[in-house]
C-alpha cells in the first residue's frame, strides 16, 4: 500500500530576489547611526627593528595640523581631532536640499591614543610625519641606556 502525502498550503516563496535579501542581511549587520560620534579610537600599529619603534596611526582625513603629538611622564600622548562635514540640522515642516546624513560609518570627532614607552627610547629623537593619513612616529633607541648587558666574570 503506497502512502499518499497532501499538502494543500500554497507554496511559501519569497517574492524578493536571493541577492536583496542577502544584501539586507549583510547590510544589517553593520552598526549604522545617522549622526557622527563625538570621539573616536584609531587603530594603530607598532613595528619594532634594531633602530627602535615606529607606531603608524590611521587617521584618514585628519590634516596634520590638527593632530597633537606631546611625551609626558613615560607616555606619548597622540590627540586630535577629525572634524564631521558641515550639514544642515532638519527642522520640522522645513524642506531642506542641504545636505544631510543618512548613515555614518566613518568615524569623526576628537581622538587620543597613549602609549608608554620604554626608558630605552630616545625622546628627544622622536620624529613625526603623515602621509597618506598615515601618521607615523618613529621612536629610535637610546644608544646610552641598555636594558641587556652580560658582564663576564674573570
Amino acid at each position: 500500500m503506497a502512502t499518499i502525502l497532501y499538502n494543500n498550503r500554497p507554496a511559501t516563496r519569497s517574492t524578493r530576489a536571493f541577492n536583496s535579501v542577502l544584501n539586507e542581511l549583510l547590510r544589517d549587520t553593520l552598526p549604522t547611526t545617522t549622526e557622527p560620534a563625538k570621539s573616536f579610537t584609531p587603530q594603530a600599529d607598532i613595528l619594532e627593528s634594531e633602530a627602535g619603534f615606529e607606531l603608524h596611526l590611521a587617521l584618514p582625513g585628519v590634516a596634520k595640523e590638527a593632530v597633537k603629538i606631546d611625551f609626558q611622564e613615560g607616555k606619548l600622548v597622540i590627540s586630535g581631532e577629525r572634524k564631521a562635514p558641515e550639514v544642515a540640522e532638519a527642522k520640522e515642516g522645513e524642506t531642506q536640499n542641504a545636505p544631510h546624513f543618512r548613515r555614518v560609518e566613518t568615524n569623526y570627532g576628537s581622538f587620543t591614543r597613549t602609549f608608554r614607552l620604554p626608558d630605552t627610547v630616545d625622546v628627544t629623537a622622536i620624529e613625526a610625519e603623515m602621509t597618506d593619513g598615515i601618521l607615523r612616529v618613529r621612536l629610535p633607541f637610546d644608544g646610552k641606556k641598555v636594558t641587556k648587558y652580560h658582564i663576564e666574570v674573570r
